[in-house]
């Protein structure tokens, strides 16, 4: 399991880059999936167009890539996913394309769930409407979240047993213990309960240790129970073991995930010293169009400005392995720019070397290209 970071939500390098770098696993070292920062029931769909070629691309991804996803609707992902169909209309060995986020539902779940009630035993499937009443959404997703997360807490947490219920009826169901279809089936249930505890808590800090707990269980059950050897495709905070100015104790999908699988996990973080990117205005709350910002050479005191006084524009380097004086300066804390969905924000505050593996540092990037609405003609040259 290899994470790939990114330093901005909406830069065309970072992207093309995680496109270079799974098309170099799958031809040389046998990786096949590539596991993304979205939703789980979102990457069911895309993976009916990965692997089969099911439903047309643009409007999947216009429908899939929404709210905060939104910067994922570009053409760098555009081309990743149809590189990714082209391989698969060729090759025996099939690549495949996962979600592994828990931040609302999607009805595709709830879908899988009641095919395999349906044909395990159909006399159930009144119970889990039951169990599922106010789970499955509907309508606008944004608007359906809101209502959600609007509701008192304790009926969020009845909502979060009822999951729970469903997931341990779910698992009576189960014909042994190699059932490939009760451990499909008990996963989307289990999703289903990583989505509700998202929702059980209004503390902050708690609401973001079940995001990155949900994810890593997710990635990880991937990993485990589809022999796969993936690229996890995240922002720098979420592959990383430790992440973002002022939530360090935070426990990381990272940090997990290396408890988790030990040293079959790495990762690696991105730097820029300077260039342009995609992302809402901060003041407007992810609300209303992204905007282009360009951002120049970073302040003196952080680790972009000696990073990009290497003899190389670009480059990479495996930070376990470096040697002195280099080893010590990595681990200082000092600044580095980790820009997610919105700018501006301040800048993050670590130590590369206890927060990444290994190091990707660009001069320069620029924004990712943004896909037209549907009907519109999508331009070419996002290649890797």
């Amino acid at each position: 399991m290899v994470g790939v970071g990114e330093a901005t939500h909406g830069s065309h390098e970072f992207f093309t880059n995680k496109h270079r770098i799974f098309r170099f696993l799958v031809e040389n070292k046998g990786f096949s999936s590539f596991i993304q920062e979205v939703g789980w029931g979102s990457g069911l769909r895309l993976n009916d167009y990965v692997l089969n070629g099911t439903g047309n691309l643009r409007q999947i991804m216009q429908e899939e890539f929404v709210n905060e996803y939104t910067l994922w609707n570009n053409e760098e992902y555009y081309d990743l996913l149809q590189w990714m169909r082209a391989y698969n209309s060729t090759h025996r060995d099939k690549l495949q394309y996962v979600g592994d986020d828990v931040v609302y539902s999607h009805r595709r779940i709830f879908q899988e769930i009641f095919s395999y009630v349906r044909e395990r035993r159909p006399g159930l499937l009144p119970r889990f409407g039951e169990l599922y009443r106010g789970l499955i959404p509907v309508g606008d997703v944004k608007e359906w979240q809101e209502r959600y997360d609007a509701q008192p807490l304790a009926v969020r947490q009845r909502l979060l047993r009822q999951a729970e219920q469903a997931l341990a009826l779910l698992r009576t169901l189960r014909r042994g213990p190699h059932d490939r279809d009760a451990t499909w089936a008990e996963q989307q249930a289990a999703v289903i309960v990583r989505i509700a505890r998202v929702s059980s808590s209004d503390d902050p800090q708690a609401i973001s240790n079940f995001r990155e707990l949900g994810m890593a269980e997710n990635t990880a059950w991937w990993y485990r129970n589809m022999r796969s050897k993936s690229v996890l495709s995240a922002h720098n905070a979420h592959i990383g073991y430790i992440g973002f100015a002022g939530q360090h104790d935070l426990y990381r999908q990272g940090a997990r995930l290396r408890d988790m699988l030990g040293d079959r996990y790495t990762n690696f973080g991105l730097t820029f010293y300077q260039g342009s990117f995609n992302a809402w205005p901060t003041e407007s709350g992810l609300e209303g169009p992204l905007q282009e910002f360009t951002v120049g050479p970073p302040p003196r005191g952080n680790s972009e400005t000696v990073l990009d006084r290497v003899r190389y524009r670009d480059f990479y380097f495996d930070m376990r392995a470096i040697g002195q004086p280099a080893r010590d300066w990595l681990n200082e804390e000092r600044p580095v720019r980790n820009i997610g969905g919105a700018y501006p924000e301040e800048d993050d505050v670590l130590a590369l070397r206890q927060a990444y593996d290994n190091l990707i540092h660009l001069h320069r990037v620029t924004a990712s290209h943004l896909l037209p609405p549907a009907g519109d003609t999508v331009r070419g040259g996002a290649s890797p």
